[in-house]
């Protein structure tokens, strides 16, 4: 029998669709490999591990990260899924690089199904930080692209653009974020909760204003947003809004959080969107702290509350087919 080239072309497509879609169900028993910069290990840098990993991987890749600092810049490809990078503790295991802008980043994530737990992030290129006047440029600690990622007890380190939380559905738990300026940016899915956001420009850095976050959802469809729940929200050295709109529709929720003074009273900004601000969804529910007064904040902050406010806080926002529950044992408490 004789196909149509369209129909053969179609049929190869849905073919190579499936066989990524189950490669990515991480369902086989997990493969643990190590490393370490004291040559005691499988592989001495982290970048090489990855390297090691089979294409369109199906498996849980267990990468056991010693204690160091890895002076490399990582990168998990597309076709590199189920890889759950394990460090030491975040204070014992980094990975550091000083990169340029143009959106690179000292870690970035291309794979869905990427874990990574114990381990600090860290952009160099803006410091230390310690004249006034000094040019603070673009550099990403951190780039999430790949959906159902998770990190747990990391630390992401930089000034400007420190998390670019680019795409797909992400899960932040204790996790410390520190930057100066729309530091948490992005078009991602994600729940952050139980973490620390600490605005700084660096130790003994000028004293400048600043912002937490900067959203990049795009459309009253776009199921995108940052939600912050049971977080810490504080820092030093001037004060920062909690977030701005990068695109029109932008969605950040703050709940049940802590708000020091370092929140500047306004709150929010609408950036290049003024007299549009009512595409654009900022809600704070159930803060405290000095930085949760609210008198001052902007005039169309959204109220949202029960079910609606619900809807996001639940973790369900980011999982309603249950990917967390299939994360490697012991991962997602």
């Amino acid at each position: 029998m004789q196909f149509p080239q369209s129909f053969l072309f179609i049929f190869m497509l849905l073919v190579i669709a499936c066989s990524v879609c189950e490669s990515q169900n991480c369902t086989n028993p997990p493969k643990t490999i190590t490393v370490s910069k004291s040559g005691k290990a499988d592989f001495q840098t982290i970048q090489s591990a990855i390297d090691s990993v089979q294409g369109q991987n199906s498996q849980w890749i267990h990468i056991q990260i010693s204690a160091g600092v890895y002076s490399e810049q990582v990168l998990i490809p597309m076709n590199k899924p189920c890889i759950y990078l394990e460090g030491a503790g975040s204070k014992l295991t980094s990975i550091e690089w000083s990169v340029h802008p143009n959106l690179s980043a000292a870690f970035y994530s291309q794979a869905n199904n990427t874990i990574a737990s114990d381990i600090t992030f860290k952009n160099t290129l803006n410091l230390p930080i310690s004249d006034e006047d000094a040019n603070i440029t673009q550099a990403v600690a951190a780039r999430i692209h790949g959906d159902k990622c998770a990190f747990f007890n990391c630390s992401f380190l930089g000034v400007q653009d420190t998390l670019y939380d680019e795409y797909g559905r992400h899960y932040y738990r204790n996790c410390y974020i520190q930057g100066g300026i729309d530091f948490i940016f992005g078009n991602g899915q994600s729940i952050f909760e139980a973490s620390q956001l600490y605005f700084s420009l660096g130790k003994n850095g000028p004293m400048r204003n600043g912002c937490f976050t900067a959203q990049e959802r795009n459309s009253p469809t776009d199921s995108s947003g940052f939600v912050f729940k049971n977080c810490n929200v504080s820092g030093t050295g001037g004060q920062a809004l909690l977030g701005r709109s990068l695109r029109a529709y932008a969605r950040v929720i703050i709940a049940n959080s802590f708000l020091s003074d370092v929140v500047a009273p306004e709150g929010w900004n609408a950036r290049t969107f003024v007299g549009h601000e009512e595409t654009i969804t900022f809600v704070e529910a159930g803060n405290t702290g000095p930085g949760a007064n609210m008198s001052k904040r902007v005039t169309w902050l959204k109220h949202i509350s029960g079910v609606t406010l619900d809807q996001f806080l639940d973790i369900s926002f980011i999982d309603k087919e249950g990917w967390t529950s299939k994360l490697p044992p012991k991962i997602f408490i």
